[in-house]
């Protein structure tokens, strides 16, 4: 049996890890708008966001350590298209989402509450899933494309804390995932801007160009880690996890709770869940995401470098759930075409995927604030490049909007006494859909003839 993409990158990182252990023995060293940009005024990689300033200077000193959360797989409109704040569901006069897709027998499906926290694997994320369900800006294939399953919602009765946070600090209605593809090559535009041509959960042989971010924080003095409960995103590019340097740079979730309390965070942070229970990701029960959120947040909130923190979560792409708002065309990172195989739908790195929920929550956030800016992962990349005045990693980050806009760092914090949110869901309280099974999907009142 072939090993799966986890399996794989958790055997990489164990033997990576020996083999640094090893060396270590031996060396003697301690472990913008939502159209694209005209090729006109396309900024270029290697281009400073300050060119007259000093290269890793800090441009933002209020703050001093910016953490990422990124959940896996779901969609706006899956997560926060009832919260009632930013371009969710349009609803009836019942409050009930008006959204259908076909199911190609005559029958439409509605958009309808999930009937259990649980998924399961009815939904699919690929490139020629993502490609069907857009189907040329039409939206009409999230159906026919996987399954039902597709139009299903969450609301705050299931994301308790999540909804919360998400009511309360800034989110963004326009943050598109970096590509109409899989978890890896989207995690690989979080850290590089690119994914190197890969549209799936492949692994490249070799580095971008100009590296991945991580890089540049050694290079300029920048502290951070890459905290990891199960898998780190850092071995999505698989020649990071045998580089010393970046391998140092690994740390353990656990680690992350003692830095947070202790005000040792480095100036970044990547936090992540155990991929196999607290990410979100079908089949998983969503509900122990929202307890790992909150745990991360409330962690946040309440050391004592709160006062210089800011705090950006999102999730890595949609997961094959319905969002109502078309990708807009994306600046191309590079010249490297997509890795297409026959039976793949044609298409380019010219067009985000679709949207996936995404916030900021920081003691500078803008208080009843939604963004309609147009976002993606490399817009992570362009915030810790004007920050620290980095060049840009590929065309995409250097053409990205930061989402700096979100926070007011003009006038006193907002946020400053961290905000009461509500408690994080017990996912152990209904886990039991995980063995006795997740409910009917979609529901009979769901489907009506067209």
């Amino acid at each position: 049996m072939p090993l799966t993409r986890r399996q794989f990158l958790g055997s990489a990182l164990v033997g990576a890890s020996l083999a640094l252990e090893g060396c270590s023995a031996s060396s003697g060293h301690g472990a913008t708008s939502a159209a694209a940009p005209t090729a006109a005024v396309l900024r270029q990689p290697g281009l400073l966001p300050f060119p007259n300033r000093p290269v890793g200077s800090d441009r933002v000193p209020k703050i001093r350590h910016i953490v990422v959360v990124m959940m896996e797989n779901h969609s706006f409109d899956n997560v926060l298209g009832l919260i009632g704040r930013g371009d969710g569901f349009t609803v009836d006069r019942n409050g009930q989402p008006r959204a259908t897709n076909p199911d190609g027998h005559g029958n439409l499906v509605h958009a309808f509450h999930m009937p259990t926290e649980c998924q399961t694997r009815g939904i699919g994320n690929d490139w020629k899933v993502a490609h069907e369900a857009y189907a040329n800006g039409m939206l009409d294939g999230f159906v026919t494309s996987t399954t039902a399953e597709a139009m299903g919602y969450l609301t705050k009765d299931d994301l308790p804390f999540t909804c919360g946070m998400a009511s309360t600090f800034p989110i963004a209605d326009r943050y598109f995932c970096s590509a109409m593809a899989q978890t890896d090559p989207n995690r690989r535009y979080l850290i590089a801007g690119t994914s190197l041509g890969l549209i799936d959960d492949t692994f490249p042989a070799a580095l971008p160009p100009n590296g991945v971010i991580f890089q540049q924080f050694d290079r300029h003095g920048i502290t951070w880690k890459d905290y990891y409960s199960s898998l780190p995103t850092l071995g999505v590019f698989l020649p990071l996890l045998s580089d010393p340097a970046m391998h140092a740079g690994l740390a353990g979730i656990d680690q992350f709770y003692a830095d947070a309390a202790a005000s040792t965070l480095p100036s970044f942070s990547l936090v992540e869940p155990d991929y196999d229970k607290q990410s979100e990701e079908d089949p998983q029960d969503v509900q122990f995401g929202d307890q790992f959120l909150g745990k991360v947040v409330n962690a946040v909130m309440s050391g004592p470098g709160w006062p210089s923190t800011m705090l950006i979560w999102t999730y890595d792409e949609h997961g094959g759930y319905y969002d109502h708002v078309p990708p807009p065309a994306a600046v191309t990172p590079d010249d490297v075409p997509p890795a297409l195989v026959p039976g793949d739908p044609p298409g380019g790195f010219d067009r985000y995927g679709f949207r996936v929920p995404a916030g900021v929550v920081s003691p500078y956030a803008r208080r009843d604030h939604v963004s309609h800016t147009v976002y993606d992962h490399t817009s992570i990349l362009k915030t810790v490049e004007e920050k620290w005045n980095l060049p840009a990693l590929t065309r995409r980050d250097a053409n990205a909007s930061s989402l700096l806009d979100m926070l007011d760092l003009t006038h006193s914090p907002e946020f400053l006494v961290p905000p009461l949110l509500p408690p994080s869901a017990d996912p152990t309280l209904k886990d039991a859909c995980l063995t006795d099974g997740v409910g009917t999907i979609p529901p009979p009142s769901a489907v009506t003839k067209a």
